[in-house]
Order: C-alpha cells, then sequence, then structure tokens
C-alpha cells in the first residue's frame, strides 16, 4: 500500500512543484493528504506575493486541487494542535493533520521547523520536496518521468517540453531529483 504523506503549504505553493505532487498521488506512488488551513495558506501566500494572478483562476485551482486527488482532506486534527510543540507555532497544525490522518511522512521545504526528535514518537519523518522525489524516482523512475512528461503536455501557451518541466522543478529546489530524471 502506498505510504500516506502530508504535504505543506511550502510544497503547493510553487505551481510545477504542486503539480507534480498531486500527480504522483493520482499514479498511486503516494496517498497525498492536506487540510483545508494548508490551502488557505497556499492561496494567501499567492494572492499576497502575485497580485498578478486572476483570482478567479487561483479559486479554479483550489477547486481542481481537491478533485485531482481522492481522499485528500483531514479533518478532525484540530483538537491536536494545541498540545504539540514545534519551532513554529504556526507549524502545529500540519503534524496534527499528519498525526490524524497516521502519515509516514510530512513532506516541505522548512525541515527545521519539523524536528526528528519531535516526529519520531508519531513515526513522522519530514522530508524536502527534492528528497520526497527522489524516493518516489527510486520506487518508480518511468512513473515519475511519464508524469513529468504528462505536465509538459498540459502546457498549452506556451507549450511546453520535459526540459521546460524539469527546469521549473529544479528552480523550485528539485536539484538532486532532476539531475537523477536527467540520468545524470
Amino acid at each position: 500500500m502506498a505510504p500516506v504523506v502530508v504535504y505543506d503549504a511550502s510544497v503547493l505553493y510553487p505551481s510545477t512543484l504542486r503539480d507534480l505532487l498531486l500527480r504522483l498521488a493520482q499514479v498511486g506512488l503516494v496517498r497525498a493528504k492536506w487540510t483545508e488551513r494548508i490551502l488557505d495558506e497556499v492561496f494567501t501566500a499567492l494572492r499576497r506575493n502575485r497580485p498578478d494572478l486572476d483570482p478567479g483562476k487561483l479559486d479554479r485551482t483550489r477547486v481542481l486541487m481537491g478533485t485531482a486527488v481522492r481522499d485528500w482532506r483531514v479533518t478532525g486534527f484540530e483538537p491536536l494542535i494545541d498540545s504539540l510543540v514545534l519551532p513554529d507555532v504556526d507549524d502545529r497544525h500540519v503534524l496534527a493533520a499528519a498525526i490524524r490522518s497516521r502519515a509516514q511522512c510530512v513532506v516541505t521545504m522548512n525541515l527545521r521547523d519539523f524536528p526528528p526528535s519531535v516526529l519520531q514518537p508519531w513515526d513522522i519523518v519530514a522530508k524536502s520536496p527534492d528528497e520526497f522525489v527522489r524516493e518516489q524516482i527510486d520506487i518508480g523512475r518511468d512513473a515519475v518521468y511519464a508524469t513529468v512528461a504528462r505536465i509538459a503536455d498540459s502546457w498549452r501557451y506556451p507549450p511546453g517540453t520535459v526540459e521546460d518541466v524539469l527546469d521549473r522543478l529544479e528552480r523550485s529546489g528539485l536539484v538532486m531529483s532532476v539531475a537523477q530524471l536527467r540520468g545524470n
């Protein structure tokens, strides 16, 4: 059975990385989870940092995320939040969601906010998106590469290539994963 992973807002913010992570769940490599609160963080940051983006398209993206991955929504985690201790109190809801969903992993760009000593009693590890995707490549390189190709095929204006997608993923921090997919 595929592992359960919680995606933090930091990895759902960059559009190409978000697309890759959601598609990895669609092909069954993982069972992806997140909360409405995590989505609130993502879309609040996008609206603040990217006022050039059409608010209607952002709303549509949020709805599409909810239909792209089955059983993504974690609920009932709120009572756990106040009992958790993390370096950044604003990340406690992410750990609470991971505990509630019995996740094995939190995928985040903010590893320092999820220290192993706090996660270990829950049998949860925090992984960078690069480490996480590299593990998926080790499990199913062809499936991950095909996912990247499907992302490129979905780009229309302008059309994209696999290399374009890999370039964007590399800029999002997936340096080692992209090197692995390029065969380096």
